[in-house]
Parts: structure tokens; C-alpha cells; sequence
């Protein structure tokens, strides 16, 4: 009689029973994971070598104006720290996604402020929500956050 045995994997592989065992909700942390790594860290990289867009139009004057340099300068500023929160969530997605959301909140005010981007604006509002989400749902699915709280 032949015996099943369960497939052994790697550590942090998937295994076929867990794949079909995860919750919806555990689903979601890691696509939001995956999208709020992923995303920020090739939007900071574009931010450096304008080949998707010139990010200068979207920078208000009045940001312009404040912040030392010019408007390239500025957006290189940005890519840095873009690239800085994609790193963060893939770390620590519980406060990756907090940071996130307000570097979004950030970036709603700038669009707000600047005639013409009130759609852009509201994206990056359901942006937020889901950096957001991902910071509720890391509570609960990110290992080392469970891990703190058997500690704690």
C-alpha cells in the first residue's frame, strides 16, 4: 500500500496543504505585502531615472519652493525614501504600511494642492486605505509580530 507523505519544503516556502489552508485574510496580507514592497521600491527607482515619467509635474510649487534644490533634486529625495518604505514593508509590514500610508497622506496634500491632479489624489487615497490594511492585517500575519506578542 503505497503512503502520501507531505511534500518538505525550504523555510518560508509554501507547502501544497498549506497553500490550499490559508485564510482569505492571510491571502491578502501577502498580496498587500508583495504590491506595497514591490511598488514603492520601483516607483523610488523611476524616481531617479524619470523612464515611466518626468515626477517633476507632479511636485507642487509651493513644496518646490521650500524644499533646498530644484525639482529633480527634490524627486531624487523622494526615490530614496520611496525605496526606503518598500525595504521597511518587506521587513516589518506593520509599521512598513503605517509609514506608507502617511507618505501617501503626503502625497494626497501635494496632489490636492496642485490644479488638475484631484484624480491622482483620490487613487492614492484607496492607496492608503489598502497601506493601511496591510498594517491591520500584519498584526495578525507577519511572523515576527506574532512571534513579539508569545513573548511579550
Amino acid at each position: 500500500m503505497a503512503t502520501t507523505t507531505s511534500p518538505t519544503t525550504a523555510r518560508g516556502s509554501i507547502s501544497r496543504e498549506r497553500m490550499h489552508t490559508r485564510s482569505a485574510s492571510e491571502w491578502a496580507f501577502l498580496l498587500l505585502r508583495s504590491a506595497f514592497t514591490v511598488a514603492p521600491i520601483l516607483f523610488g527607482i523611476d524616481k531617479l531615472t524619470n523612464l515611466l515619467a518626468d515626477w517633476t509635474q507632479y511636485l507642487a510649487p509651493w513644496i518646490d519652493a521650500v524644499v533646498p534644490g530644484d525639482a529633480r533634486f527634490a524627486m531624487y529625495g523622494v526615490g530614496l525614501v520611496e525605496i526606503a518604505a518598500g525595504v521597511l514593508v518587506a521587513l516589518a509590514p506593520r509599521w512598513g504600511g503605517l509609514v506608507v500610508a502617511a507618505w501617501l497622506l503626503g502625497i494626497i496634500v501635494n496632489l490636492l494642492t496642485l490644479p488638475g491632479y484631484f484624480d491622482v489624489a483620490l487613487r492614492d487615497v484607496g492607496l492608503l486605505a489598502g497601506a493601511l490594511a496591510l498594517a491591520l492585517l500584519a498584526r495578525d500575519h507577519d511572523r515576527r509580530a506574532r512571534l513579539a506578542r508569545r513573548a511579550a
